[in-house]
């Protein structure tokens, strides 16, 4: 037993060096990353929201976009699971787009769709989900979200 313990022991010292040395290394750009990322949360989160929201008001065309969410609703439930992926930013700046998307016929299931399929698949959360998955249970994870989104969007349209 005290064999058990002392390898218990040498790993637990591993595991306190690794970490001591990873936290000496990266401490000192943590707390850089975390004040200047409060500094740009408090300070400019009004403006860059504001400016994403324009950007996508100017160059994603709400009437086109409507349109297709419109007419056939199963394929604008899914359309939306589709675009979401891709063109999501952030939520601030999208809630304007998609409420122009809903004033020009864009139906709510879609709506609710797009709204899935955007925060589940912004490109930072994908870049760690990849990593930490794997690429098997990471295609798994997409098929899992378009299938949710699609099938609420569809459930959404049918309330």
């Amino acid at each position: 037993m005290p064999a058990l313990f002392d390898v218990i022991h040498r790993e637990f010292v591993y595991l306190w060096y690794y970490f001591s040395v990873q936290l000496e290394q990266i401490f000192g750009w943590w707390v850089l990353g975390m004040v200047l990322g409060s500094a740009v949360s408090v300070f400019g989160k009004g403006r860059i929201h504001a400016a994403v929201a324009a950007v996508f008001q100017r160059y994603v065309p709400a009437e086109g976009f409507a349109a297709l969410f419109g007419e056939n609703e199963g394929f604008g439930v899914l359309l939306a699971a589709t675009i979401g992926v891709p063109l999501y930013a952030c939520g601030g700046g999208t809630i304007p787009l998609l409420q122009a998307w809903l004033a020009d016929g864009m139906s709510m299931g879609a709506a609710s769709a797009f709204m899935i399929t955007g925060p589940a698949t912004k490109i930072t959360n994908l870049g760690a989900l990849k990593i930490v998955l794997g690429v098997k249970h990471f295609a798994v994870y997409l098929a899992f979200v378009m299938l949710f989104s699609l099938a609420t969007g569809l459930a959404v349209n049918l309330v």
